[in-house]
């Protein structure tokens, strides 16, 4: 088949190279000028790996990224260092750190050449005709992907789009630049700390820097005049290495954004022959960490239930309806649980955070840890065969 997939994000670039090397004709569209990753550090947990491996990628993202929770303590601590959870690296759930534009970059490297068109604003149409409008010029495909982001156009055209919701906090991240030597906090654990509306998150990557991430309860749009310095100020007093982390990284290195997800998941991800993948179907915040595993978790679906599709015949529809009711019910949990889990973390209240931080400690690392592993598991569906 003919497919064509806008959005060259995480989720776009893994189904386009799948579907390509099940033997479908690709083209990819992406509206900046140069496609890259923006952002910082990424944690890929085993379920996009069960996924990457589905479509043959497996290998290719394990090459830039690195075990981290193999190696590490893991868990959550309080503003002064004390642990709330502590999970060993003998129990950890399977987890790799990369940073976002070498994943960006080994995900190009597998496209075949002429297959990624970057300046491109492609609209659909509005009926789910599998058709793209680029430049003025309409070309057709047997099917769309729609994977451009929470604020996708594709979404809006084809009347899904619930709007999106502020989540009432701010982030930011940033990368550190390379340690000659790392210091035993980061060398020894992976950890975010949570205080009183706030959060700090630290994630060792593979080429001896650090990821770390911060988040603070904030009206939406707040203006602050020096990022680095608001940083400072709110974490700055925090365990170490937390200060030593933000010293080490270059102020215009920080990046910010206001945490948005859907506010309502879509009645459904397909309209005729159209088909809607990773945040532009299910943008979630990101206290699960599972927004770029549910984008790929989408990919190696499509790709897998297409395997064997090669018309836009009925085996079509039957793929796309597959995809709908696995996809739909697997986010809608995840899109829930990490909404409850950020309101959860973000509590400021004293009494709130007091009772929060007390039933954290008193819930075994083993219940967790089994937790996360059934929020982690991902199995691919039977590819769809003619009937």
């Amino acid at each position: 088949m003919r497919i064509a997939v806008i959005g060259a994000g995480i989720g776009g670039l893994v189904v386009a190279a799948g579907l390509q090397s099940g033997g479908h004709e690709v083209a990819l569209y992406e509206r900046r000028d140069e496609p890259g990753a923006i952002g910082a550090g990424l944690t890929l947990f085993g379920n996009a790996f069960a996924a990457l491996d589905a479509v043959g990628l497996g290998n290719v993202v394990r090459g830039v990224s690195g075990d981290m929770f193999g190696r590490l303590r893991s868990g959550q601590r309080t503003p002064s260092g004390s642990w709330l959870v502590s999970v060993p690296p003998s129990e950890a759930t399977t987890a790799r750190s990369l940073h976002r534009a070498d994943l960006h970059a080994a995900l190009v490297a597998e496209l075949d050449r002429g297959t990624l068109h970057p300046n491109s604003r492609a609209l659909v149409s509005a009926e789910g005709e599998p058709e793209v409008s680029v430049d003025g010029r309409t070309e057709r495909f047997d099917l769309v992907v729609g994977a451009d982001g929470i604020r996708s156009e594709a979404r809006r055209t084809w009347g899904l789009d619930p709007g999106v919701r502020y989540a009432g906090y701010t982030a930011w991240r940033g990368v550190t630049a390379p340690a000659e030597v790392l210091s035993d906090e980061v060398r020894q654990a992976t950890s975010e700390t949570w205080g009183r509306g706030a959060r700090f998150g630290i994630v060792p990557l593979p080429d001896r820097r650090v990821y770390w991430f911060a988040t603070l309860s904030t009206p939406a749009g707040a203006a602050f005049e020096d990022q680095h310095r608001v940083l400072c100020d709110r974490f700055g007093s925090w365990h170490r290495p937390i200060d030593d982390l933000l010293a080490s990284t270059p102020p215009e290195a920080v990046l910010r954004h206001d945490i948005y997800d859907l506010a309502a998941m879509p009645t459904r991800f397909v309209t005729g022959r159209g088909v809607l993948l990773g945040d532009a179907a299910h943008a979630m915040t990101p206290d699960l960490g599972q927004g770029a595993g549910q984008a790929i978790e989408d990919a190696a679906t499509l790709v897998v239930l297409l395997r064997r599709v090669r018309d836009s015949g009925p085996v079509l529809d039957r793929a796309l309806a597959e995809y709908d009711a696995v996809r739909r019910r697997r986010t809608t949990a995840l899109w829930r649980q990490s909404r409850l889990t950020g309101m959860i973390a973000q509590q400021a209240h004293p009494v709130a955070v007091a009772i929060r931080n007390a039933l954290m400690r008193a819930t075994p690392s083993a219940l967790m840890v089994h937790t996360a592993t059934r929020l982690q598991r991902w199995s691919p569906p039977e590819s769809v065969d003619e009937i």
